[in-house]
This record gives structure tokens, sequence and C-alpha cells, in this order.
């Protein structure tokens, strides 16, 4: 694993130093190993390993490459970090995100176009008339839930702050999603905070967004950690 680790040093200070800018394809296999002073097959799992960090790629009959190396490509590995932390973990997640969302949606009312307003509001249209059904379909709910948490990120403007907050808020939507089935959790409450978020953004007022949003996440973050000792 030592001359693996070496490898991917290697590769990693020749892309650091500007000797591989992005979109550049590495050095032949045994040039590349000469290089490193390392084995050819150490020089293959740094690749491998590279790979699905999504700093490279390789091209089937082509050779490997560096990717474009851009925030949101390489942040969204942080899924497979989320992913493989247990639920007990969840508490951190929330606390995360309870310090980045509301700034990340304080930035979205300065940057929210027409399209954005438009999507916020037909997935808010949606869940209002899911909400009427006597068996409202909770799973579309959650998707449209996160759907709505993901639009607010993006429009932050800021594609490094969004990429953080969607990997987080996956954990705990998800966590969330769960208390709302198995503990019956008032959806219409969240169809209302939702909506005060909205109208916020809608108004562009900062601080009203930002305040909005903090009460939501702190509602989840509440009802998760309280029914979360329950969990099987």
């Amino acid at each position: 694993m030592a001359l693996t680790d070496d490898a991917v040093h290697g590769i990693r200070q020749m892309i650091i130093t500007g000797e591989l800018a992005p979109g550049d394809r590495l050095p032949a296999e045994k040039e590349l190993a000469a290089r490193l002073g390392l084995s050819r097959n150490s020089l293959r799992e740094a690749v491998r390993a590279l790979t699905l960090m999504r700093v490279l790629h390789t091209r089937r009959g082509d050779g490997t490459y560096v990717t474009s190396l851009d925030p949101e490509l390489l942040l969204g590995t942080m899924h497979i970090v989320v992913d493989l932390h247990h639920d007990s973990t969840v508490r951190h997640f929330l606390e995360v995100r309870r310090l980045l969302e509301p700034e990340a949606t304080a930035k979205a009312a300065l940057n929210l176009t027409g399209d954005h307003t438009a999507e916020l509001r037909t997935l808010l249209d949606q869940d209002e008339l899911m909400l009427a059904e006597r068996l409202p379909d909770r799973q579309q709910l959650a998707e449209n839930g996160q759907a709505f948490h993901r639009l607010i990120a993006r429009a932050s403007g800021n594609p490094v702050l969004a990429t953080i907050v969607e990997t987080v808020s996956s954990k705990t939507l998800r966590a969330h999603a769960w208390c709302g089935v198995t503990e019956q959790s008032d959806l219409h409450l969240t169809l209302s905070e939702h909506r005060a978020i909205y109208e916020a953004l809608a108004a562009g007022d900062t601080y009203r967004a930002r305040i909005r949003a903090a009460a939501h996440v702190a509602g989840i973050e509440d009802a998760v950690l309280s029914a979360f000792p329950a969990r099987p």
C-alpha cells in the first residue's frame, strides 16, 4: 500500500507543479513508472485510486488523462464518504448542514433567477397537491424535498459550497424522510417551512432566507435526533 501511496503522491505532485495540466494525457506506463521509481503494478493501482477520486479518467484504447479537476467533480466523491458512514454519525452531518445551508440559502436570495423561482414554485405546488390526498406519496415528497434544497444550493452561485451542502444534506434528508414514515411527522409543517424559505428567496431577502433556512434545518435536526435512538 505504501508503494501505491508513493505513486499517488508522485502523480499528484506532477499535477500540482503544472507538469500535468487538466486534460493532459499521462506519459506511457513504462515511462511514468521509471520516472517515479516505482513498479508498473504500483502505478496501475495508483491510477485506479486517482480514477475513483475523479482526478484521472481512462479512455479505452487511448490512454489515461487528467480530468478537468473542477471542484464539483472532485467534491462529488464526498458522496462515497457520506454513504459509508453509519447512521450513528448522522448528528455530525446535521451539524455541518446547520452551519452551511443557511448561508447558502442567503447567497441564493441574491442570485435566484426566474427559472429557479419557477422550478421551486412548481415543486411546492406539487407537494401541496399530494398533501391534499388521503395517502400522499411520501417517496415523491421526499424526492421533491431533495430537489428543493438542491436547487437552492446551486442557486447560491458557489459550486464548492453547493456541492458540500448537497452531499451533506442527502444523508440528513434521508434520515428525516425515515422519521416521517415511522413517526408520522407533520408534512404540512415541512411544506409551510419550504414556502417561507421560497417567499424570502423570491423577495431577495437574504436576512429572512437565512433565518427561515436555519429554523427549517434546526427542526429537521430535532426530529432526527429525537427519533434516532429508537431506530433498530
